[in-house]
């Protein structure tokens, strides 16, 4: 442990902190528990800055789009001779596998078919509310998420790999704060990214448990409830625990490549034993639609209906999600792109991953809308009475092959819950040993206990809506450190002393 950093205790005291508090009963703390005070914070947060992260959203793609086209986009993330040292395919499974695999599986059925019955306006269960539901979950996973995780990862991979500064967050600060970042304020900063972390992992491995627990009770006399749930929390931490003693070249590989073949054989097999040309028309039709519709959908609120809740409860929550995730996933993304250019490192950061959940949710949630619209079965009903979780198996069991495809899904779920986890300590190993590129085991080892100790603390103290509200309050903060980011960046390509071609 001699390699870790200050950052690494003051983040251990406070988790500690916090899991203590989450696990004293509710009924002694009464309005001071976990719960109530989360619940109350993320009220405010959301009822005063929800503008805030929609506003902030926007700006990290149009920042990405326009460093796309620029004269900047030649640069080489590393000496202009370096190339990259992962190729398209592993890099892509890595970055994906890490950016959404357990929230594509969870919510790939479950948010389409919610949207269709209660739309963000409008009647529900119209066919202009199933274009309006697959529009949003285009937009809720499509070019947004993706700009917030590439900023951080550019920003964090600029200047790793090409001035040779340490790979810690704070010290992408440096063309803003000079030298304070290797102080007080730089700690704080990195405890910032470290705090959003945990609990923005822990939210996915939380969803991934509720879903494994659900998947199981649909097909198998198991009860899906908090004791299953953390069964298989604590049954998948020690498999992640020993994939990550491989380390970034076997373990995360490895398993990212695996979950990508597992993915692709479920997405073929369901596109094509499910209605395989309305869901291609779909896809089509959604794509274009939310192309048309994006600048007006990046800045919609509803200033006019106060009582209109749908924005809050899932666009600001996403993007607040996605924040929460970028020190994670820009992290990690940052160390795998090594060699790229700018620009190859925007498109395929933007573009394949964007493509690739369009095609997710036309295929399972389309398949879920048809089965609801055309064919009257209740699948929102189903949803609604048995959980979010259950949308995804109850489609999967209306198809030819239905529990092979659920243990498929299962199977999916829990390869995708492993990588997470794995490549969370890692990237937690690096922010807490002053950036090292491999991270010992035994800090690894404290991360994964960690992170498991604090999702089952989030599950026990409200299920979904607990896991929500911990992303919502872990990401403001760290919002703006991503702003500053940017400016950042601006500055040191600024200070580029190569002259960029303008290819």
């Amino acid at each position: 442990m001699k390699k870790v950093s200050s950052v690494f205790w003051i983040s251990i005291v406070v988790t500690v902190l916090f899991i203590i508090w989450g696990a004293l009963p509710e009924a002694t703390l009464g309005s001071a528990s976990l719960g109530s005070v989360t619940n109350a914070i993320q009220t405010f947060i959301v009822d005063k800055f929800g503008w805030y992260y929609l506003l902030a959203g926007s700006i990290f793609v149009i920042f990405v789009l326009f460093l796309i086209f620029s004269r900047y986009g030649s640069i080489r993330l590393g000496k202009d001779d370096e190339r990259p040292e992962y190729s398209y395919i592993s890099w892509f499974a890595m970055l994906f596998s890490a950016g959404m695999g357990i929230g594509l599986v969870f919510w790939g059925a479950s948010e389409p078919i919610s949207h269709f019955h209660v739309p963000p306006a409008g009647d529900g269960g119209t066919a202009d509310a199933a274009r309006t539901a697959m529009r949003y979950s285009f937009f809720h996973w499509g070019l947004h998420p993706w700009a917030i995780y590439s900023v951080l990862a550019l920003a964090l991979a600029y200047f790793q790999f090409r001035k040779g500064a340490p790979l810690l967050i704070s010290n992408i600060l440096r063309p803003l704060l000079g030298d304070r970042v290797d102080g007080g304020l730089g700690t704080f900063v990195n405890f910032i990214a470290v705090f959003a972390t945990i609990f923005g992992v822990a939210t996915s491995l939380g969803l991934g448990a509720i879903q494994i627990s659900g998947g199981l009770s649909y097909i198998s006399p198991i009860t899906n409830n908090f004791t299953t749930q953390l069964i298989i929390i604590i049954v998948v931490t020690l498999l992640f625990l020993l994939s990550a003693k491989s380390g970034l070249d076997k373990g995360i590989k490895y398993l990212s490549n695996l979950n990508v073949i597992i993915a692709i054989v479920l997405l073929l097999v369901v596109l094509f034993v499910s209605k395989t040309n309305f869901i291609m028309d779909l896809f089509v039709t959604t794509l274009g639609s939310y192309i048309q519709y994006l600048p007006s959908m990046s800045f919609r609120l509803t200033p006019f209906d106060q009582d209109n809740t749908w924005i809050k409860d899932w666009t600001i929550f996403y993007w607040a999600w996605w924040i929460s995730w970028a020190p994670f996933v820009g992290t990690f993304i940052a160390r795998i792109s090594r060699g790229r250019t700018i620009r190859e490192f925007l498109i395929g950061v933007l573009a394949v991953p964007t493509i690739l959940g369009g095609l997710w949710f036309s295929t399972f949630g389309g398949s879920a809308i048809f089965l609801d619209y055309f064919e009257k079965l209740p699948v929102f009903e189903v949803m609604s009475d048995k959980g979010t979780e259950v949308a995804l198996f109850y489609v999967l069991q209306q198809l030819p092959m239905g529990t092979i495809l659920s243990v498929i899904a299962i199977i999916l779920i829990a390869t995708f819950f492993i990588t997470s986890a794995d490549s969370a300590t890692f990237v937690l190993g690096m922010q807490t040993t002053r950036g090292s590129l491999n991270p010992p085991n035994t800090v690894k080892l404290v991360w994964g206990i960690i992170q498991a100790l604090t999702a089952i603390v989030l599950l026990r103290t409200g299920g979904l809506e607990a896991l929500q509200t911990a992303s919502i309050i872990a990401a403001l903060p760290f919002s703006i450190v991503l702003i500053l980011a940017v400016f950042s960046l601006i500055k040191a390509f600024k200070g580029e002393k190569r002259q960029v071609s303008n290819k």
